[in-house]
């Protein structure tokens, strides 16, 4: 990462962006996976901000001036993120938010870091944050090892199971995250006896026929199966553990979220995912209901997933901070974003402090699925989660 970073600095210094930034404009750039394996999982994240847009425009837009919009498609290439911050930058990009996923944004949000541009993603990562990009960096989901931990305390607390297995999909660092914290506050919940195991795999591997085996062969079988992955491989998985006999719940995070996928595992049962909000029209919180209602009403169909919450609130914060910055200039769009406390969003309360700029105690969603049904079961907040 080091020896990355460091050739980016000199990647920076020749293709310096600045011609674009002297036009005080608020221009939101989305250098987003338009096209590509990765797209599925940007696109309800792009529609959310282009509503949040249409939405702020109508009350009046960013310092008495509409927000305009720039795309890049980085066509799910990580490495494509820097060429799209310098693109949308020169085309006066004063704010930018990049794919979801730590590895896939950061290369574009340190272009954005160097060229005072505040840079957003929906990254579960806190990486994305001060610590792994800069001061400009920030994330509007909530933490993957907050998200891990919330699931070990639901499992055991509020379902009164007692054993667990971790199956990791080793590909992406939101599913590193979410399983290394899951097994870490499941141990203190449980106890050390109450992991009955951990496996790896690969999202694109075609059987996962060797962990299943490694799960039927315990001599007892765990009440749950936490799955940390996403799809293709995640619906696979799960459809080859209930083929083989496996009947243990099975729970994963917010990369499996939205039922797009169901089809390829008809009739799933005990099945529960965390999220930002239920699309089904069932939220305990009504804000996020109407939310998805007015989604359906703009794009003529129902939200693949919940992540259209997290585009609109990057751009809501956004404005909310140069609205009373006075400014579109990052560092002091930063300063006002740095004192958010449970600020009102629509995915949910929201803090963020010169130190921390992702949420780690904002209520989720939990999700369960029954006869390929999906509904919620209501909104929880983590005690205690691993240090990151």
């Amino acid at each position: 990462m080091k020896k990355w970073a460091l050739g980016l600095a000199g990647i920076l210094s020749a293709f310096a962006v600045t011609a674009a930034q002297a036009d005080d404009k608020p221009v939101f750039g989305l250098v987003m996976s338009f096209s590509g394996w990765f797209q599925p999982i940007d696109a309800d994240t792009i529609a959310g901000a282009k509503l949040a847009v249409e939405d702020i425009n109508a009350q009046g837009g960013v310092l008495g001036q509409p927000i305009e919009v720039v795309e890049f498609d980085n066509k799910s290439e990580p490495a494509l993120g820097a060429d799209g911050a310098i693109e949308v930058i020169g085309k006066g990009a004063k704010a930018i938010l990049f794919p979801s996923d730590f590895d896939f944004g950061a290369p574009g949000a340190f272009v954005a870091q160097q060229n005072n541009v505040i840079a957003f993603s929906a990254a579960s990562d806190p990486k994305f944050g001060v610590k792994g990009v800069g001061p400009l960096a920030y994330s509007v989901s909530n933490a993957g090892q907050a998200q891990g931990a919330l699931m070990a305390e639901w499992s055991y607390k509020d379902k009164g199971w007692k054993t667990a297995y971790v199956l990791l999909d080793n590909t992406i660092s939101y599913t590193k995250s979410l399983c290394g914290s899951f097994a870490e506050r499941w141990k203190e919940v449980a106890g050390a006896d109450g992991l009955l195991g951990e496996d790896t795999f690969l999202n694109n591997d075609p059987s996962i026929a060797a962990q299943i085996t490694r799960i039927t062969s315990l001599p007892e079988q765990p009440d749950i199966v936490f799955l940390c992955s996403y799809a293709p491989g995640g619906p696979s998985a799960i459809r080859q553990m209930r083929a083989a006999g496996i009947e243990s719940a099975i729970l994963t995070g917010e990369s499996m979220d939205g039922d797009y996928w169901i089809g390829s595992v008809p009739d799933l049962s005990n099945f529960y995912v965390v999220n930002y909000g239920s699309k089904y029209g069932d939220d305990p919180n009504p804000d996020v209901n109407a939310f998805f209602e007015r989604f359906e009403k703009k794009y003529g169909k129902p939200a693949d997933v919940s992540y259209g919450l997290r585009g609109y609130a990057a751009v809501q914060a956004w404005a909310k901070a140069a609205n009373e910055a006075g400014s579109l200039e990052g560092d002091k769009v930063a300063a006002v974003l740095d004192t958010f406390i449970d600020e009102p969003l629509v995915i949910g309360p929201t803090t963020f402090t010169p130190d921390l700029h992702i949420a780690t105690t904002r209520p989720m969603a939990i999700i369960g699925v029954t006869d390929g049904k999906f509904s919620a079961e209501g909104r929880y907040t983590v005690e205690k989660f691993p240090d990151f």
